[in-house]
């Protein structure tokens, strides 16, 4: 998959169990767990029996989170503000700015439609 650059390569197939995708990733079973817990993804398929079943977008975010903590020595908290940033449509801050000139437009914009908005309700 040319999309992983520096990642080990995915197996070609649709789900993993969560063994396989350990010994992909390189991490332990229990710390998947632990960032399904804390970080609230990746988000696993569930079986019937109650087992996971992580997709090849479920490994490719436990690459992500991996790269984060252990690569760039990020808290949990740092790495989940970092993939939500990343998921966000344009990678754009709450305001939906992509810059910071762009967010400061955006603010000044709104202040001036909010005092409009004010003196046309007068």
């Amino acid at each position: 998959m040319s999309e992983n650059q520096g990642l080990p390569p995915i197996p070609e197939q649709a789900s993993f169990t969560m063994g396989e995708a350990g010994r992909i990733a390189q991490v332990p079973a229990h710390t998947l767990r632990y960032w399904e817990l804390e970080l609230g993804f990746p988000r696993p398929a569930r079986r019937a029996s109650g087992h996971r079943r992580y997709s090849r977008a479920d490994l490719e975010t436990i690459f992500e989170i991996k790269r984060l903590v252990q690569g760039r020595r990020m808290t949990l908290a740092g790495a989940r503000r970092a993939l939500l940033e990343k998921r966000r449509p344009g990678g754009s801050d709450e305001s939906g700015a992509s810059s910071p000139a762009q967010a400061k437009l955006l603010r000044e914009v709104r202040t001036e439609l909010r005092e409009l908005a004010s003196e046309m309700a007068k």
